[in-house]
C-alpha cells in the first residue's frame, strides 16, 4: 500500500492591475536630471563590500549615492 501526498498548485497568475501607487511613481518619477547618467560596473573584495554595504545599511543611503559622492570629490567637474 503506497501513500501519496497531495500537493494543492495555487491559481494562474493574472494581470492584475498595479497599485496607484506604483503607476503615479513611475509617471511622476524625476527623469529630468540635469545630465544623462552612466552605469559602471566595478568588481571589489567580498570584504570591501560587506564594509561599504553595512555602513550604508546603518546611515540608511544607498550605496551608489556614496559612491557617487566620493567619485565626486576626486574628479570635481568645474
Amino acid at each position: 500500500m503506497s501513500t501519496t501526498k497531495k500537493v494543492a498548485i495555487g491559481t494562474k497568475p493574472t494581470n492584475k492591475i498595479t497599485a496607484p501607487e506604483a503607476d503615479a511613481w513611475v509617471e511622476n518619477r524625476d527623469t529630468a536630471q540635469s545630465e544623462p547618467m552612466k552605469r559602471l560596473t566595478i568588481d571589489i573584495p567580498e570584504s570591501l563590500h560587506r564594509a561599504v554595504k553595512s555602513q550604508c545599511a546603518m546611515r540608511g543611503t544607498k550605496i551608489a549615492d556614496e559612491i557617487r559622492v566620493l567619485l565626486l570629490q576626486k574628479y570635481t567637474i568645474t
